[in-house]
C-alpha cells in the first residue's frame, strides 16, 4: 500500500501524538508498505525546535527508501494560549499546503490525517478525492472540544459554528478511528456512522519492559536511576512523566508533595508550558525532583524506577483524551493514581490497576499516594493487574497489525 500520513507531530518528538504516529509510520513501512509523511520540525512538549532543525521546508528518506518524511516550517509560539494555538495549527497548514497536493502524483492508496491539528484535515480529505484515494481520520485527541471546556477559546456563537464546522468534515471521511471506546462514542454522536468508525488504541511495546512476573519487583535498574537523583533504596518514588500542559492540571502535584509522608520522593519528568509555574510551586520542597524527557531507549527502565504512576487531570478534561502515557505506566507493573470522574473511561481502565480519587482534591490524591505507600502487597497486585491489561489490550505488535488489517479492507471497499 501507499499511505500518506499528515500530521503536525511526528518522531523524534519523545511523547504524546508524534511518538505514536512515528512508530505507527516506521513498523508499516518495516511491513513493506510505502509511508510518505507530511509533517513539521519537532518542538513539541518544549514548545521550540529540536536542536539539530531549521524552521524550512526539509525532506528526509530512509535507509532502506520505503520511509519519505517531509518537514514544513510553522510558528512556534513561546508561551502558547487560546489565539496564538490556533495561528500555530494554522500556519502549518498553510506551509504543508504545496506539499500535501505535490503527492497528487504520487496518487497514495490511503490519505491518513491525524487530529490535532484538524486544520489539516479539509486538505487532507480534498486530495484523497481527487486522487481517487481512501481518507482516514485518526483522532487523538478532540481540540475543538477541548478549547472551548478549557476556555483556550470562548463563546458560544464560535462554539457552535466551529462544531457544526468539525461534524460536517468528520462525516465526510471513509474512515473515523480514534483511542477510547468513549471517544469513539463521541465520534457517533458528532454524526460519524457506525461502519466508518473504529478503534485504535494507543499502544506500548512490552518487549522493552523485560517483565516476566510483575508481582516480583526487580530494583537493579532502578538503583541506577536512584543514584542518578540521589533518592534512597527504601523511598517510596511517585512520578509523573510527559508533558507538562494546560490539560493535566498539574499545580495539584505540588500540594499533593506538602502532604504526602516524607518518604514518599516526587519525580516530575517532562516539558510543556506548564513546568515553570509546577517548578515555582515546589522550590521549597525536598522531596521533589525535575528531571527533562528520558530517550526512548530508556522509556522502559525509567518508568520502572517508579513505585507509583501519577496520573492527574483537570475536571474539565473529563473523555475528551486518553492519555497516551497510561500505556507505559500499565505495562511498567505499577499502581496508578489518577484524578478522574467516577463513569469516565480513565476511571473505569485505572480502577482495575490503581486507585482514583477525584480530580483537584489534592488531600485525596495524597491519602491514595499513602496508602500505596504503605502496602507494598497492594503496590504489586494493582501493578501486576496493570500489566496483564496492557497484554491483552495495548500490546504494540498486535495493535498495529490489526490497524493494517483495516487498512487492507479499507481499500477492498469500492
Amino acid at each position: 500500500m501507499r499511505i500518506l500520513i499528515h500530521g503536525i507531530n511526528f518522531s523524534p518528538e519523545l511523547t504524546g501524538i508524534g511518538k505514536y504516529t512515528g512508530e505507527m509510520a516506521e513498523w508499516l513501512a518495516t511491513q513493506g508498505h510505502e509511508i510518505r509523511v507530511v509533517t513539521a520540525p519537532p518542538y513539541y512538549p518544549q514548545w521550540q525546535l529540536a536542536e539539530g532543525y531549521a524552521n524550512k521546508w526539509l525532506r528526509e528518506t530512509s535507509k532502506e527508501g520505503s520511509l519519505l518524511v517531509y518537514r514544513c516550517p510553522l510558528w512556534v509560539p513561546v508561551k502558547p494560549s487560546g489565539l496564538k494555538r490556533i495561528l500555530h495549527l494554522a500556519s502549518f497548514a498553510f506551509s504543508s499546503f504545496p506539499i500535501m497536493f505535490s503527492q497528487i502524483l504520487w496518487k497514495p492508496d490511503v490519505v491518513w490525517v491525524v487530529e490535532p491539528a484538524l486544520f489539516c484535515a479539509p486538505q487532507a480529505w480534498l486530495l484523497a478525492r481527487l486522487c481517487g484515494s481512501k481518507a482516514w481520520l485518526h483522532i487523538q485527541d478532540y481540540e475543538v472540544d477541548a478549547a472551548f471546556d478549557l476556555n483556550l477559546l470562548k463563546g458560544a456563537f464560535m462554539r457552535n459554528a466551529v462544531a457544526a464546522g468539525e461534524r460536517w468534515l468528520m462525516r465526510r471521511f471513509d474512515r473515523v478511528s480514534t483511542i477510547s471506546q468513549r471517544m469513539l462514542a463521541k465520534a457517533l454522536s458528532k454524526g460519524v456512522v457506525a461502519e466508518r468508525a473504529l478503534l485504535f488504541p494507543n499502544w506500548v511495546d512490552l518487549s522493552t519492559f523485560n517483565i516476566h512476573d510483575p508481582l516480583i519487583q526487580s530494583y537493579d535498574v532502578v538503583n541506577h536511576y536512584r543514584t542518578e537523583l540521589g533518592i534512597a533504596s527504601d523511598a517510596i518514588v511517585a512520578l509523573y512523566s510527559g508533558n507538562m500542559g494546560s490539560k493535566q492540571g498539574l499545580e495539584i502535584l505540588a500540594q499533593v508533595a506538602k502532604l504526602c509522608r516524607p518518604d514518599v520522593i516526587f519525580v516530575f519528568c517532562g516539558h510543556g508550558s506548564g513546568r515553570t509555574e509546577l517548578i515555582a510551586l515546589c522550590q521549597y520542597l525536598s522531596n521533589v525532583r525535575f528531571m527533562d524527557l528520558q530517550p526512548l531507549a530508556r522509556l522502559a527502565e525509567f518508568l520502572s524506577m517508579a513505585d507509583i504512576h501519577l496520573l492527574p487531570q483537570r475536571a474539565d478534561a473529563a473523555d475528551l483524551v486518553m492519555p497516551s502515557k497510561l500505556t507505559g505506566m500499565l505495562a511498567s507493573a505499577r499502581p496508578v493514581v489518577a484524578t478522574a470522574h467516577a463513569g469516565t473511561e480513565l476511571a473505569n481502565v485505572v480502577a482495575v490497576c490503581g486507585l482514583v480519587v477525584e480530580p483537584e482534591n489534592a488531600l485525596a490524591f495524597a491519602e491514595a499516594i499513602n496508602k500505596l505507600a504503605n502496602d507494598p502487597n497492594l503496590r504489586a497486585q494493582l501493578g501486576s493487574a496493570g500489566h496483564l491489561y496492557a497484554q491483552n489490550h495495548l500490546d504494540k505488535t498486535a495493535v498495529l497489525a490489526k490497524f493494517e488489517a483495516d487498512l487492507q479492507n479499507l481499500l477492498k471497499i469500492l
